[in-house]
């Protein structure tokens, strides 16, 4: 009926989860394909609905700022509130955690009416946190190409009171205009693979006003030679670099780049 694999000093474990009817013959199957196979234990009666919210915490980037799930408390003086779902940022991984962490840095020395762009938005939550941070008049685009990225990321923004601010569309970045007239981008946030961010920076760099910041996160600290290159082929110079570690020990990175 399901099957769980963890990663663990002595290699990987999978668990198995069958009716207890049918324990014995899935066991039996395991073996057969040359796994070291446990006995059945019973699995207790779980209303799985409630029991995945155990475990979340609010993550805490700064005094000022908390990103929750709605079902846990916090205090803070600014607050983006963020349930699980399928679209990638919540604020537990190093890469989104990195990212908030600059943008709770830069966004609140933002000039009043400040543009923000926010690249591979998943759930929302960086152009959400900027616009929470930042002055009053301040606008967010917020794209990604997976629509049910970009449908959490309205939903998101109307939760957070934020939906006549932060703009979504599921679309390429070339599809925001770039033209110098409006000043281009105040900050822009991107949390992306390397792969999928380095073809995007010279763009990004186009839509960016004179003095703007680019928060450039999902990267392995292993790849900052690289970025930083391809950043400073792209328009962009290396202005300071944020570090941390996932539970499995990888080190990530957020770079600040401005134009």
């Amino acid at each position: 009926m399901g099957l769980e694999e963890r990663e663990g000093p002595q290699g990987v474990t999978l668990l198995l989860y069958a009716r207890a009817g049918d324990a014995q013959a899935v066991r039996a199957a395991a073996a057969r394909a040359g796994a070291r196979v446990a006995a059945p234990q019973p699995v207790p009666e779980t209303d799985w609905s409630e029991a995945w919210k155990e475990n979340l915490e609010a993550t805490v980037v700064s005094p000022r700022l908390v990103v929750r799930p709605s079902f846990v408390s916090a205090v803070a003086a600014a607050e983006v509130v963020i349930d699980p779902g399928q679209a990638f940022g919540t604020g537990g991984h190093p890469s989104t955690r990195l990212a908030l962490e600059w943008i709770d840095r830069l966004a609140p020395a933002l000039e009043p009416g400040a543009r923000i762009l926010d690249v591979g938005t998943g759930t929302g939550v960086l152009a959400l946190a900027a616009l929470r941070l930042s002055a009053g008049g301040s606008e967010a685009v917020a794209l990604d190409l997976d629509p049910l990225a970009t449908a959490a990321a309205r939903a998101n923004a109307q939760i957070n009171g934020l939906a006549a601010r932060c703009h979504v569309f599921t679309g390429s970045l070339s599809a925001v205009r770039c033209d110098r007239d409006d000043g281009g981008f105040d900050l822009v946030a991107v949390n992306l693979l390397r792969t999928e961010m380095l073809p995007l920076l010279r763009g990004i760099a186009e839509r960016m006003r004179p003095g703007a910041g680019a928060v450039l996160s999902g990267l392995l600290a292993s790849e900052r030679d690289v970025v930083e290159a391809a950043a400073r082929a792209a328009g962009l110079a290396a202005a300071g670099a944020r570090h941390g570690n996932d539970a499995s020990g990888e080190r990530w990175m957020a770079l600040l780049t401005l134009r």
